[in-house]
């Protein structure tokens, strides 16, 4: 680890002492208008002011001062189809794509594959991308959609003694690419452990759903999952309260887990449950960081209002993970003005330790975890958080919770082989 000090430091001030290089680029496809407004802005946030921490700071990433341009998509497909070409070549080129939308990012995958681009979807986007030798370009670490299923399934299984024979569950989810995400999970986990699985689908933006609280009601299922976003999660959870569902057995994947879901509910959302792929709250000293080198100096992103909540907190991590793949990447070339295609080798060799994690100023933050080309979807592990109306908090209500693997392995290398038949693509690991 000192060797790899060393040569850190010795990098940085080759390049610092070096030519004026060109920027990073890590264009961001943000909506901070629209429906899913509310939840765009604070992981937007969070992502921006990582970067300008990271300038402000330590000039930088390996010497390199980072452009963070920002493109508005609305949570638009085709708006975030034009933010791309209208950003990829933005200076010596985008190093990474982070959409923060399902919609988009099956758009994105083949136009990144032949520009060569490297595309993060951070627990969302297609799942078996998480196949490297299918989806070179594509990486969802730290975990993936079908992750999140099996591991709210495996809570509520902790919950109900081991076995979920002849319980009932039920699926309320986005009706979109997004949401139709876990189905295909859920419907073989139903299978092997002998739960019964309601999926209702809920339209977009989300704002009527009383006909399938309706349903809830009177079907009365043993729990209910949600894959929602944006104005749809607020609408269930206030529909569930309605109807008295227990809250503790309703739980939300990570992007049904934040302060603008449960707050309009107010009391009635007490002990409702989301999972999570990171810690919560500001007791990190990365946020100390952000304070002194973009807060008090007037530089935040947005109006500074969101720093600590669930999504803000997510976009800090989304940052950190990118910096962190371009500081691999630097170190790999031997320069720090890296290409998109060099950026793409950083993230494939990204190993974040706990080592790495505390001289961030995250420690225990997220998961350790290495990539390789067989898995571009990191561990596959999150946590279970629960909101207490009382105190308008959220707490961590379980450790870190593994993924099924072997199930999802399966379903994984079944979805890529398909798409690569469909795409003549020869899968291959360098």
């Amino acid at each position: 680890m000192k060797m790899k000090k060393i040569a850190a430091l010795a990098l940085t001030s080759a390049l610092v002492a070096g030519p004026a290089m060109a920027d990073l680029v890590f264009p961001s496809l943000s909506y901070r208008t629209g429906p899913y407004a509310a939840n765009g802005i604070p992981f937007a946030d969070g992502y921006m002011d990582y970067f300008t921490m990271l300038n402000e700071r330590d000039g930088g990433i390996g010497g390199v001062r980072i452009d963070v341009p920002e493109c508005e998509t609305g949570y638009n497909t085709e708006k975030g189809v034009e933010c791309y070409e209208s950003t990829k070549d933005i200076g010596a080129g985008a190093l990474i794509y982070q959409p923060l939308s399902t919609g988009i990012t099956y758009q994105l995958i083949p136009k990144v594959s032949a520009d060569g681009i490297p595309l993060h979807t951070m627990g969302y986007g297609r799942t078996s991308a998480m196949d490297g030798a299918t989806f070179p370009w594509i990486f969802n670490y730290p975990a993936n959609y079908w992750d999140g299923a099996s591991i709210a399934i495996n809570h509520i299984t902790d919950l109900e003694g081991g076995s979920l024979e002849g319980k009932s569950i039920a699926l309320v989810y986005h009706n979109s690419a997004y949401g139709k995400e876990p189905i295909r999970t859920l419907q073989e986990l139903s299978s092997q452990m002998g739960f019964s699985l309601t999926e209702i689908p809920v339209d977009h933006p989300g704002q009527e759903q009383k006909s399938q609280w309706l349903q809830i009601r009177r079907e009365r299922p043993d729990y209910v999952l949600m894959w929602g976003w944006g104005v749809m999660n607020q609408v269930a959870i206030q529909e569930a309260s309605n109807i008295n569902f227990p809250m503790d057995h309703f739980i939300g994947v990570w992007w049904s887990g934040s302060e603008n879901d449960v707050v309009p509910a107010g009391a009635g959302a007490d002990g409702y449950k989301a999972l999570n792929m990171h810690a919560i709250g500001t007791d990190f000293p990365v946020y100390d960081d952000i304070q002194t080198h973009v807060v008090d100096k007037g530089l935040t992103a947005g109006a500074g209002d969101q720093i600590g909540s669930v999504l803000y907190s997510r976009g800090v991590y989304a940052a950190m993970l990118a910096a962190e793949a371009a500081r691999t990447a630097q170190e790999i070339a031997g320069h720090g003005d890296i290409t998109a295609a060099e950026m793409r080798a950083g993230m494939e060799a990204l190993s974040i330790t706990d080592a790495r994690m505390e001289e961030l100023g995250m420690a225990g933050f997220g998961p350790a975890f290495d990539v390789s080309c067989q898995n571009h979807g990191g561990p596959g592990l999150a946590y279970i958080q629960q909101w207490d109306a009382d105190t308008q908090t959220w707490s961590l209500v379980t450790d870190l919770i593994a993924s099924d693997r072997e199930l999802i392995g399966k379903l994984v290398e079944e979805d890529a082989a398909a798409y690569a038949a469909e795409n003549n693509i020869t899968p291959a690991c360098n």
